[in-house]
């Protein structure tokens, strides 16, 4: 749970970034993260709605290997 705290800042800081609220968020955890494990957050914009002014962010989690760890989710809304 810990990893799936950085879509959090990833939504907050980087993706959309200032006046975004985090409306929803899935999750499936793939595999285990270990100590040491090198990690990279990735968000992608897969739709978006002008009339809700909510989009829709892929995310996941790959450690150094490129597994994914975590996947899911997440509806943003924009103002």
């Amino acid at each position: 749970m810990l990893l799936a705290s950085f879509f959090s800042q990833l939504v907050g800081m980087k993706l959309p970034g200032k006046n975004a609220l985090y409306f929803s968020q899935t999750l499936n955890f793939r595999s285990p993260c270990y100590i040491d494990d090198t990690i990279e957050i990735v968000g992608k914009v897969t739709e978006k709605s002008d009339s809700t002014q909510i989009i829709t962010v892929s995310t996941s989690i790959f450690n150094e290997c490129k597994t994914c760890l975590i996947d899911g989710i997440a509806k943003i809304i924009v103002r």
